[in-house]
């Protein structure tokens, strides 16, 4: 046997130490069952290719095969759904997701629920689009916001998200909104509710917490977080999870670049939130908020 050169990295005791190190995360568990992130990923450009076939997807799409085309990727969306909700669960409940009969009827009551309410969806999603084209002076053709928007795709990921997490399924909403994330700087959590028509333009570092509730009709720029101010603790000094501490924005409100609102507090019908505006206190309807300018001579 030909000895190794004297270079050679002994992994060993580093696979060794790996392993230990990682036990814990598999006590209670006969083997490791995780959602698979690339399956939830695809599931969801399937999902997009069906609110806009021909944009995503198959290209050369022609109109006597429509109902083929999205009820093959419509099928697939249930398959991947079931399965990988099942997986979700069975580790979130240290169950064998193969053997878990609550599960299994968790996840296949899920999947029809939520396939029931992509065509409300798919009509949010359009308005999203149209109130792109109308509020951007810079956008050619609708069909430039459905391929190449970054607010577009991280809005209609958001609403994809925020339907399972209404439906109480654990992990893949987040995965979905922090694919976004990655791909785009715009961070929603996927329980934040949101209204129809809603628009980010540009988009870059938008924040929007999961207690966020937005009208109809509302406009973000760049760099906007609707954030919480404080964190309530708990007997053991830990954040208290589960209660409302992010801002309410209600309809036709526009927040331009780099506003920083913060907290559970209503921006009220129709206001103007200037750029870098930093708001920890609710704004009646019709106001107009600015940052107060000062020039140094």
């Amino acid at each position: 046997m030909t000895p190794p050169p004297p270079d050679a990295v002994a992994i060993a005791p580093v696979v060794e130490e790996l392993c230990r190190e990682a036990a814990p995360i598999l006590a209670g568990h006969r083997r490791m069952v995780l959602p698979s992130r690339d399956r939830v990923i695809q599931m969801v450009e399937e999902i997009r290719s069906v609110f806009f076939p021909g944009y995503f997807g198959e290209p050369d799409l022609r109109d006597e095969l429509l109902g083929y085309y999205v009820g093959s990727a419509l099928a697939r969306v249930v398959r991947t759904l079931e399965e990988e909700v099942c997986r979700a669960i069975a580790f979130c409940d240290k169950h064998d997701h193969e053997t878990c009969a609550h599960c299994s009827a968790f996840a296949a009551g899920v999947t029809k629920r939520f396939v029931a309410r992509l065509p409300v969806v798919r009509r949010l999603v359009a308005s999203d689009v149209e109130a792109a084209y109308e509020g951007d002076p810079a956008l050619k053709s609708r069909d430039e916001a459905i391929f190449a928007y970054p607010g577009i795709f991280a809005v209609t990921s958001q609403r994809i998200a925020h339907e399972l997490h209404l439906l109480g399924v654990p992990l893949i909403p987040r995965i979905i909104t922090e694919y976004a994330h990655t791909s785009t700087g715009i961070d929603i959590h996927p329980g934040a509710a949101i209204g129809e028509r809603f628009f980010i333009d540009h988009g870059t570092g938008v924040v929007i917490g999961e207690t966020s509730r937005i009208g109809d009709r509302v406009r973000l720029y760049q760099g906007v977080t609707l954030g919480a101010k404080s964190f309530p603790l708990d007997e053991n000094g830990k954040p208290i999870k589960g209660i409302d501490r992010h801002p309410i924005v209600e309809d036709d409100v526009v927040i331009y670049a780099g506003a920083t609102i913060l907290g559970r507090i209503v921006i009220g019908k129709g206001s103007s939130i200037g750029g870098n505006v930093w708001l920890t206190h609710e704004v009646p309807p019709g106001s107009k908020v600015s940052q107060e300018a000062r020039v140094d001579r």
